[in-house]
């Protein structure tokens, strides 16, 4: 044991001894490399303050994106705004300055003029928003490339023919951004798979649509696009922009005080609904009808969203605003943000070939109790928010919830492009 303790402070004393003699060292010597060497060893780190406030602040935006500079016809020119000089943009500082879109059925497919604003905003330090996306100037630096072009506006205001016009000016659009497109390097790169267009219309980009399908989309279904074209491996359903008013959480009204148990206003005839409680009517949200039919479904339980000449509609939409449960009769539906989103938890589902047997439908809503009902109701008032278009956009609105899903989309995208390569 003598033994033992003696080679102990031995030891313990030879290393002071050493800790001591090389702090002397380092005294006097203090460019040589043995000096740093046991400065780095046996010092305390003095620079760690100093690394953490001169490092570089970390760039604002998850997904970098491309954006082409298109002239404004493709773009805010469809909103009659008229460049001045040389820009290709109008400032988004002010927002009272920003062209506004026309209201109405137009609006409801506008999701190409929320993205392009967010991507101008990027570049605008005095507008505050998510750091969800951020433009880039080189396309060689960016993850997605976008094609600013106002696709389903072009539809709605250019698709008819004009005076002595032969061709559509949407078509000769259309023609223009194909060979625009088809004739850049960014396209040849990777024929034209990391490049994002927004055809949210079911009409939008009818003419093109086959030229660019290799592009990713974002569109609002897949009812009109053969899958070879339009697929969920690709491309990106995002919601409609709702007509009707957003009702606030404070004002919802709770099970007690909605009358009616399901509301359906729309293009489609029934006469054999004779529930008191029951609205199913024939109409239009055009005019004064948007207000009445905002009024009906913010007093209804259940909002029916049947499916028409195409899988999804604006109805479901102006439902999640209402606080109003869906019942979602749509078959082949794909509805938007599915990977983060579960739509089973605020909505109901439906067979149509069940939703078509006299009284099916109303004896099952009926059996939906009054908890039941409520956990759905609060579920809405909380998956809202994902459903907003703004500008400036807002951490988890329409916008940031694009560019994530999009995001997700890029994954599978650079898998095909390694496998290729």
């Amino acid at each position: 044991m003598l033994s033992s303790k003696l080679l102990f402070y031995t030891i313990t004393v030879s290393t002071l001894l050493f800790i001591v003699s090389s702090l002397f060292f380092l005294q006097r010597s203090d460019s040589s490399f043995t000096s740093s060497l046991v400065r780095k060893l046996i010092l305390p780190r003095t620079d760690i303050k100093n690394e953490k406030t001169d490092a570089k602040p970390v760039s604002c935006g998850v997904l970098k994106v491309f954006m082409y500079d298109l002239p404004s016809e493709f773009h805010f020119g469809l909103l009659n705004w008229h460049k001045k000089g040389s820009e290709t943009w109008p400032s988004v500082k002010n927002v009272s300055t920003v062209p506004s879109y026309p209201g109405g059925l137009n609006r409801q497919h506008s999701v190409e003029y929320w993205l392009t604003l967010d991507l101008l905003a990027s570049e605008t330090p005095e507008v505050k928003r998510p750091c969800s996306a951020m433009r880039v100037k080189s396309s060689k630096e960016a993850d997605i490339v976008f094609v600013p072009f106002f696709s389903s506006l072009s539809y709605n205001r250019k698709s008819k023919l004009s005076g002595n016009e032969t061709t559509s000016v949407d078509r000769l659009l259309q023609e223009r951004l194909v060979e625009f497109l088809k004739s850049r390097d960014e396209w040849k790169r990777f024929g034209g798979k990391d490049h994002l267009i927004v055809a949210h219309h079911p009409n939008s980009l009818l003419y093109a649509r086959n030229s660019l399908g290799s592009a990713m989309f974002v569109l609002s279904d897949f009812g009109r696009y053969p899958s070879s074209i339009a697929n969920l491996e690709k491309d990106v359903i995002v919601p409609y922009v709702h007509v009707v008013k957003t009702v606030s959480n404070n004002e919802s009204a709770p099970f007690e005080k909605r009358p009616v148990l399901a509301y359906f206003q729309g293009a489609i005839y029934r006469k054999d609904v004779n529930e008191k409680d029951v609205h199913f009517a024939f109409g239009t949200v055009r005019g004064n009808g948007t207000k009445q039919t905002g009024k009906g479904m913010a007093s209804s339980k259940f909002c029916l969203n049947i499916a028409g000449d195409t899988p999804s509609s604006n109805r479901l939409f102006d439902s999640v605003v209402s606080h109003c449960v869906p019942v979602i009769i749509s078959d082949q539906i794909e509805l938007p943000f599915e990977d983060t989103l579960d739509y089973s938890g605020f909505s109901v589902f439906v067979h149509s070939s069940e939703a078509v047997k006299k009284g099916f439908l109303v004896s099952l809503l009926r059996g939906v109790t009054e908890d039941q009902w409520k956990k759905k109701w609060e579920r809405l008032k909380e998956v809202v928010r994902y459903f907003e278009y703004r500008f400036p956009s807002q951490s988890g609105d329409s916008v940031d919830m694009i560019w994530s899903a999009v995001s997700h989309k890029l994954a599978s995208l650079q898998f095909h492009v390694h496998r290729k390569n």
